[in-house]
C-alpha cells in the first residue's frame, strides 16, 4: 500500500517478561486513518514451544492453553515471514492499548529469535508506530468532554480498557481475548477522534521521535506537558516537566515540575528521585504537548497546577545545575538491563554488524533441506546458538544428534528455572479445567527433576 494505514493489534502471551515468555495469540485489523477497516481481522495462534512453561496466572486470564495452540499454531518461523510481508508492510503504523511497552516489545524478540530484524517493522518503508494508552491519559487529562472516564471502588481513576468500554456503551466482549482487545481498541479510537479531534490527531502527528524532538530537547529547554503511566492517577498520570539532561540510547532525563528540588534535597532518607526525575524515550510515542494547551479548557486546573508553582520550581531547579549531571551518572551507571541467561534474551546486549545481518537473512530464507547443511561463519557470539535454539523450534528434523542433545540440555535447564513459579501458581489456580490442562502439559515434558 502506497496510502498510511493503521493496523491495530493485540498480543495473548504466556506471561509478562517479553525475554522469557512466548506470544500465544496475535489478532490485528487493519484500518484507513478514518478507522474504516480494510480487510479482514486477523486471529492467529503460535506453538508454544516445548521449552517453555507458561504463566498459570496468565493462561487464567487468557483461557489458551499450550494444547490448543499445538493444534492450530504457527511456528514462530511461519508466524514472523507471515507478519513481515502480510501485516507490518510499508506505510504501517502498528498501533495498539499499551503497545510500545508490552506487544512491541515481545514482537521484537520474536524477530530476534527468527533472524529477522528487530526494529524494521517499527520505522523502515514508512512504517511506524503509535500507542493509544498514553493518547487515553492525555485527553482524559485535558481534554475529557464527552467521554465518561471510569475509577475504582475506592474513587481511584483507571484506564482499562474494558472500563473505558463499558462505560461508553462499546461493546467488548471476552476481554482479554487478542480479537476481542483489537476491535475495543479501534472503537475507544473513534471516540476519542470523535469527541477531542484536535488532540487525536495532534498526538498521532507527533508519534514519530524527530517530531517529539520540536518540543522536547536539551538545545532549546522548556518546560512541556507530559502524561505518562508513572505519573500519579490522582492528578491522570500527567504533569508538567522540564528537560534536565541527557540520557542512554539519546534519550533524556526529565524532572517534574510539581516539585520543589531543595524541598526534596532536605530529605536526608530519600534514596530514588524517581519517578521525580525520570527518562523520557522519544521512541515510545510520549504524548507530550506545549505548555500553551494548558490555557485553554481550564488546562492548569484539570491537573492540579498553576503556573506560578511552576515559574517557581523552576527558577528553583535551574540554581543546581550539579544535580543534572548527578542524575546523568546515576543513569548510565545503572545497568539497563540484568544479564541475560542465553542469547535468546539478549537482544539488547548490542547490535549486529552488516556481515551478520546479511547470513541472519541467509538464515530466515533457508528451507528445512538447506538450514540442515547451513554453517554460517557468524561474528556475533550469540548467533551460533540462537540457530540451534531456531532450527530446533522450528525444523528439528535438520538438528544433528550433537545438536539434539545440545538443545536437549538447555531444554532441560531452562525448564528447570521456570518449574518452581509455575508449580506455585498452578496450585492456586481456581479453575479446575485449566489447572488439569497445565498440569497434563507439564507431565508431558517429561525431564523435569520436579515430577
Amino acid at each position: 500500500m502506497t496510502q498510511q494505514t493503521f493496523f491495530f493489534y493485540d498480543l495473548e502471551t504466556s506471561g509478562l517478561d517479553s525475554r522469557d515468555a512466548r506470544i500465544m495469540q496475535f489478532a490485528g485489523q487493519r484500518t484507513d486513518l478514518d478507522l474504516n477497516p480494510i480487510g479482514e481481522p486477523v486471529n492467529i495462534l503460535l506453538k508454544l514451544n516445548d521449552d517453555t512453561l507458561p504463566s498459570p496466572s496468565a493462561i487464567a486470564v487468557t483461557k489458551i492453553t499450550p494444547q490448543k495452540t499445538f493444534v492450530d499454531g504457527l511456528t514462530e518461523a511461519e508466524f514472523a515471514k507471515f507478519v513481515t510481508e502480510e501485516i507490518f508492510t510499508p506505510n504501517t503504523i502498528a498501533v495498539g492499548y499499551n503497545t510500545v511497552r508490552f506487544d512491541d516489545e515481545f514482537m521484537r524478540h520474536l524477530f530476534w529469535r527468527t533472524f529477522y530484524d528487530p526494529y524494521e517493522f517499527e520505522w523502515k518503508d514508512g512504517r511506524s508506530r503509535w500507542d493509544l494508552l498514553d493518547v487515553v491519559r492525555m485527553t482524559r487529562a485535558l481534554r475529557p468532554e464527552g467521554i465518561n472516564w471510569p475509577v475504582t471502588e475506592d474513587g481511584k481513576a483507571t484506564n482499562r480498557l474494558e472500563l473505558i468500554t463499558k462505560l461508553n456503551n462499546i461493546s467488548h466482549e471476552n476481554a482479554h481475548d487478542a480479537e476481542a482487545d483489537v476491535q475495543a481498541s479501534i472503537d475507544v479510537a473513534k471516540l476519542i477522534k470523535e469527541k477531542q479531534p484536535e488532540l487525536f490527531n495532534f498526538l498521532l502527528k507527533i508519534r514519530n521521535k524527530n517530531d517529539v524532538k520540536k518540543i522536547v530537547n536539551l538545545d532549546d529547554k522548556k518546560p512541556f506537558v507530559y502524561s505518562s503511566g508513572r505519573y500519579s492517577s490522582k492528578t491522570n498520570k500527567t504533569t508538567v516537566a522540564f528537560p534536565l539532561t541527557s540520557s542512554r540510547n539519546g534519550n533524556i532525563l526529565v524532572f517534574d515540575l510539581r516539585y520543589n528540588l531543595e524541598e526534596l534535597l532536605k530529605d536526608e532518607e530519600r534514596k530514588s528521585f524517581y519517578p521525580v526525575v525520570k527518562e523520557l524515550c522519544f521512541n515510545r510515542c510520549p504524548a507530550v504537548a506545549p505548555l500553551g494547551v494548558l490555557d485553554k479548557a481550564d488546562g492548569w486546573k484539570k491537573i492540579d497546577l498553576d503556573q506560578k508553582i511552576v515559574d517557581e520550581n523552576l527558577t528553583v531547579l535551574l540554581k543546581h545545575p550539579e544535580f543534572a549531571e548527578k542524575m546523568r551518572e546515576e543513569v548510565e551507571n545503572k545497568p539497563e538491563f540484568p544479564p541475560a541467561i542465553d542469547p535468546e534474551a539478549a537482544l539488547y546486549d548490542g547490535f549486529l554488524n552488516d556481515r551478520d545481518r546479511i547470513r541472519c537473512e541467509a538464515v530466515r530464507n533457508a528451507n528445512a533441506n538447506q538450514l540442515a547443511d547451513f554453517n554460517p561463519d557468524f561474528i556475533d557470539e550469540r548467533l551460533p546458538e540462537l540457530l540451534l535454539h531456531y532450527k530446533a523450534k522450528n525444523f528439528p528434523q535438520t538438528l544433528t544428534a550433537e545438536e539434539s542433545k545440545k538443545w536437549q540440555e538447555y531444554r532441560h535447564a531452562r525448564l528447570e528455572r521456570q518449574a518452581p513459579a509455575f508449580l506455585t501458581e498452578l496450585e492456586k489456580m481456581t479453575d479446575d479445567y485449566l489447572k488439569e490442562e497445565l498440569k497434563l502439559y507439564f507431565e508431558s515434558l517429561n525431564d523435569s527433576d520436579y515430577l
